[in-house]
């Protein structure tokens, strides 16, 4: 629980007055989720009784008590709040300054290129039980907007790690994913260095791979250190079962790494599920075909597959129905009509009893006729 928060306001008013420079001039840049968090500590002012607190502002906002920071940290450095800290950085106090008071950048502040994921999206803002956020769309970020989310000591900060994690400067798309990765996907600083630190010890140091394992974090719901601790543990040892199965030695693709996550974690399979999967791609293909793996997998997840022995089952039936099939054709083929020839194509005619009678005595009258034909004179 966080401590509370003393405010204090040069221009006291019974009323929550909002001029309008701060519309003209500051809330068209900022991201929506800052704005949120200056409105509502503006409205503590003229209520002495309510004491405010980053909890209770996250809880009201529905926001996490680090997004509410990362907002104060915000008005802060364009120069409308002077905040206090206590001796453990700890935000103490917060002062609202006037508005003749603030900076106006010589570069436009970021708009919202991707706002703060509301609870219901964001896995570090979720109530327990929801849901994590599953569709990020990555902005293209203007000149303007790194210029002014760079400006930020956290992101100072993280752009030095990150620069000693990948042993190099950082590149126009090694900027794109970090900034969209604190801003849009809401990790905190550290965990994006922790993300970096481990792809970086996979030898996966292109911007492209680092995102991806990042959004699947997302996916996942992990937000802090330890929950990726977590995921990486079992990231590794089903990119291992793979690697073994598929008879691969090097780090998966970022493709490969979707069908694996997708395996994992979409259809919750164990690591035997995925590598008899494996074995039997590798068997009908004789190559590590991700694609058919996948096949087979998902066969298996709308099954109901939950464990190795369901797949026996399945095999099971699978053989009935086949061996059931194979009598079928059999016994049909047996009782089938062959086709007519061309010779049977002509009506046939029937005969009576009658007809059997009159034919042998025409038998029985040509055979008397040539042994009289026969006999000596």
């Amino acid at each position: 629980m966080s401590a509370a928060l003393t405010l204090s306001n040069g221009a006291k008013t019974e009323y929550t007055i909002l001029p309008n420079t701060f519309i003209d001039r500051y809330m068209p840049q900022a991201n929506g989720s800052f704005v949120k968090v200056y409105l509502y500590f503006l409205r503590l002012l003229g209520d002495p009784s309510r004491t405010g607190s980053l909890s209770a502002a996250a809880d009201v906002l529905e926001e996490t008590e680090k997004d509410v920071e990362r907002a104060l940290k915000y008005w802060e450095k364009v120069g409308l709040l002077k905040l206090t800290r206590d001796s453990e950085g700890m935000i103490t106090d917060i002062s609202f300054l006037s508005f003749s008071c603030g900076n106006e950048p010589e570069h436009p502040l970021p708009a919202p290129a991707g706002d703060i994921p509301d609870a219901q999206e964001s896995p570090s803002a979720s109530p327990d039980g929801a849901p994590p956020r599953t569709h990020f769309v990555k902005p293209d970020y203007s000149e303007a907007q790194i210029t002014a989310l760079t400006s930020l000591d956290e992101v100072k900060w993280l752009m030095s790690r990150l620069e000693q994690t990948l042993g190099r400067l950082l590149k126009p798309a090694d900027l794109q994913t970090l900034l969209f990765l604190y801003e849009s996907v809401g990790f905190p600083a550290e965990l994006i260095a922790y993300l970096y630190e481990y792809c970086a010890s996979k030898n996966k140091k292109n911007a492209a791979y680092i995102e991806a394992v990042g959004i699947a974090w997302a996916q996942s719901g992990v937000d802090t250190i330890e929950k990726a601790e977590a995921e990486t543990a079992v990231y590794s040892q089903s990119y291992h079962v793979v690697n073994r199965a598929f008879g691969l030695n090097r780090a998966p693709g970022n493709i490969e790494m979707k069908y694996i996550h997708r395996w994992s974690e979409n259809f919750g399979f164990d690591n035997s599920i995925i590598e008899e999967a494996c074995n039997r791609t590798m068997l009908s293909t004789s190559k590590p075909d991700f694609k058919y793996a996948d096949k087979i997998l998902a066969t298996w997840h709308a099954a109901g597959v939950k464990k190795k022995e369901d797949i026996a089952v399945l095999d099971s039936e699978f053989a009935r129905k086949n061996a059931a099939n194979a009598r079928a054709k059999e016994d049909t083929s047996r009782t089938a009509v062959p086709p007519p020839n061309r010779f049977g194509a002509f009506p046939q005619r029937r005969y009576t009893a009658s007809d059997y009678s009159e034919m042998e005595g025409m038998l029985l009258r040509k055979d008397a006729a040539n042994a009289d034909k026969k006999s000596p004179v």
